[in-house]
């Protein structure tokens, strides 16, 4: 599709997009501190007036809420602080409630399974391995449910001034998952896909294999929007954009003993910091690819990319789903991307006046006595352990009372 052409000198407000990546909480917790800094370091930026947004996976989340109008302040409020009106708050818990509904489901298919691997390998002499495969399809497609996830997005956007329906948002909303039978992208919120719930897309969208179930929509099974591309910006571009902004929480890390004495060399840190690196530097190999696609095929448009630093050893140790240390994860978010802005003030300033917008001044983004967070109330490690074993007693009770109403 071709981008319709900026014509030089036009009066008219410029037409601003906003692109979210994914990268589990730790990502949501980035873009929020980033989205943060950069709304008060732009003169004239209002993310939630933008005219459209795309979010894939935890990207998804943040973008359903600022396109009903939460400001990415609010929204710190509601995932970071957990504070804030009651029905905003949002209880991390909520992604950590074990997919009972699938190990059942599994469960009670096993006999079949057995009683067909034992018939293959003993009266038709068929492998272990043939009877093994079969047994495979007893495990769960994911471990933990996004059905509360959903559950509290719906309360959420019934509110007044809000919806979960993508047509009624009056602005572009896209919540990018994966077709699993196809392998396809599937851009919720676009015209043919606009029936689906914001809060059901965004829990396809965020629906990690192997950690989360495919989430079924209208008889098809979905999964993370991340498996295909990083962005998927190119649906807002080729409605006409003069200003996308694109926000990536996930960069390879650049290791050496200058930067991080505990991690000199990835390899030393064993499987998991192999596995978190190789998986950044996949998503972030496909970002560079598809960026410089997006500048050839939409020169008209202006694209900005924030995402953090490869050296800094701050994110990419950080634990996906430490949530005892998101106060203090969104805080660095903030300040590094403060950091960013002055550091890039020569690139920026020219792009963003060009949309009638102005960058402050270097002094103004140097005040250290600017935060995203009141200091002093960092979770100590007793009250992390604390909030962990609050957390399981709050599961606990719950399963209990769903026995007790079966």
């Amino acid at each position: 599709m071709v981008q319709p052409h900026r014509r030089p000198g036009k009066t008219c407000a410029p037409r601003i997009g906003l692109a979210l990546a994914g990268g589990g909480p730790l990502g949501a917790i980035y873009e929020i501190g980033a989205l943060c800094a950069l709304e008060e370091a732009i003169e004239g930026l209002d993310f939630t007036r933008c005219d459209s947004f795309i979010g894939v996976s935890a990207g998804g989340f943040v973008a359903a809420g600022l396109a009903n109008g939460l400001t990415p302040r609010q929204l710190c409020a509601a995932f970071i602080e957990n504070s804030g009106p009651a029905h905003d708050r949002f209880d991390p818990g909520l992604l950590l409630r074990p997919a009972w509904d699938e190990y059942a489901g599994r469960l009670r298919g096993l006999p079949v399974l057995l009683g067909q691997a034992l018939w293959q390998s003993t009266l038709q002499g068929r492998s272990m391995l043939a009877a093994f495969e079969r047994l495979g399809r007893a495990l769960p497609t994911g471990l933990l449910s996004g059905e509360a996830l959903a559950a509290q997005l719906r309360r959420q956007f019934d509110r007044p001034g809000r919806s979960d329906d993508f047509r009624r948002l009056g602005k572009r909303l896209v919540l990018v998952a994966t077709d699993l039978d196809s392998g396809e992208a599937t851009p919720f919120g676009m015209p043919g896909l606009d029936h689906v719930p914001i809060s059901r897309a965004v829990q396809a969208s965020a629906a990690l294999p192997g950690l989360f179930p495919p989430v079924e929509i209208d008889g098809r099974h979905y999964v993370d929007g991340a498996l295909k591309k990083t962005i998927h910006a190119s649906v807002l571009l080729d409605e006409g954009l003069d200003l996308l902004i694109c926000l990536n929480p996930l960069v390879p890390y650049a290791a050496g003993p200058q930067q991080h004495s505990r991690i000199p060399r990835l390899a030393d840190g064993g499987l998991p910091l192999v596995l978190s690196q190789t998986l950044r530097a996949l998503i972030h190999s496909r970002l560079e690819l598809g960026l410089k696609r997006y500048e050839l095929s939409h020169p008209h448009t202006d694209i900005l990319l924030f995402e953090p630093d490869p050296r800094d050893a701050e994110m990419f140790l950080a634990n996906t789903f430490s949530y005892s240390r998101r106060r203090h994860l969104a805080e660095h978010a903030y300040q590094a991307t403060r950091a960013a802005l002055r550091a890039r003030r020569a690139e920026l300033a020219p792009k963003l006046a060009r949309q009638g917008l102005t960058l402050r001044d270097s002094s103004a983004l140097a005040d250290g006595a600017q935060r995203l967070l009141p200091p002093g109330r960092a979770a100590t490690p007793a009250a992390a352990r604390t909030e962990a074993a609050l957390q399981r007693l709050h599961e606990s009770l719950e399963r209990l009372e769903q026995r007790r109403a079966a």
